[in-house]
């Protein structure tokens, strides 16, 4: 049987739409998973009932869709920040990353969180960059064990430095997976992400294959695939090629266009490049 992509979108483009209308919608533009933001089920994600993430989990299925994961993991509740000084605030801010771990595996069999967020994670309070480094990755060992015992991945998502002061290449993210050695923490790449490579996309992504397990796609400038000219073709060879596992996700940041035009263009594109794949 030939390799077959695993594609899927990210929900937060369907903003204000019901869940279940969000899924149909996911269904009817082809695409086989979905990507969470949990901040929109809920102001505070980690409260969600068991009752209501049965009723999504159900829905998810009803839709032949499978729960891939969680992404936008600090944006609710407000506040929250996972390198501060203050400690109170960072176990806080853990605590609601366990809380996500167990929503995660709630909604699915196992699952990723893509830890990007950079407003929550970048230095603050008198931190050095190295400083804020050190304590995201000791808050990653914390809940290390907790995400291995649900099976979910947590992935270290690199940003780059327009957005964040730290973990701004796949090569920091990778080296943190490699000091943390848990099978729980992992890393991703994501196209419009990538700005600071100095390497080609698929290069990077070739030299790192092994950490990573989840790929975002998108245009530089943060819009849906095909609308400008980033050539996904490479990093598609590279996945092809290496039967990549996992999940290829679109995550749009403009919405304007709508999120049923952006959901189906996207996957069209993308689509017609896979086509012309040796």
């Amino acid at each position: 049987m030939s390799y077959r992509f695993r594609q899927s979108i990210c929900n937060e483009v369907f903003e204000g739409w019901e869940f279940a209308n969000t899924c149909a919608a996911i269904q009817r533009a082809g695409y086989t998973g979905i990507e969470i933001a949990p901040f929109t089920l809920a102001d505070t994600p980690a409260e969600i009932t068991p009752a209501r993430r049965r009723e999504l989990k159900a829905t998810m299925a009803a839709h032949g869709l499978e729960f891939v994961g969680l992404h936008w993991l600090m944006v609710s509740p407000k506040g929250l920040h996972v390198t501060t000084p203050d400690e109170a605030l960072y176990q806080r801010s853990w605590a609601h990353i366990g809380g996500l771990i167990d929503l995660c595996a709630d909604l699915g069999d196992g699952g990723v969180m893509v830890f990007g967020s950079p407003f929550q994670r970048n230095s603050t309070g008198g931190l050095t960059p190295e400083q804020a480094t050190r304590r995201f990755v000791e808050g990653l060992r914390g809940v290390a064990g907790q995400a291995a015992s649900r099976g979910v991945k947590i992935l270290v998502e690199a940003l780059p430095k327009a957005q964040s002061d730290i973990v701004n290449t796949v090569a920091a993210a990778a080296a943190i997976v490699d000091e943390i050695g848990s099978p729980a923490i992992q890393t991703m790449f994501d196209t419009h992400n990538a700005a600071d490579e100095t390497e080609a996309h698929a290069a990077v992504l070739e030299k790192f294959y092994d950490r990573i397990f989840h790929v975002h796609v998108n245009e530089m400038d943060g819009g849906y695939c095909g609308s400008a000219d980033y050539d996904f073709r490479p990093v598609l060879e590279v996945l092809k090629r290496r039967e990549f596992a996992g999940w290829v996700s679109l995550e749009a940041f403009d919405f304007k266009p709508g999120a049923e035009f952006i959901a189906d263009r996207s996957l069209r594109h993308l689509e017609s490049l896979i086509a012309q794949l040796s």
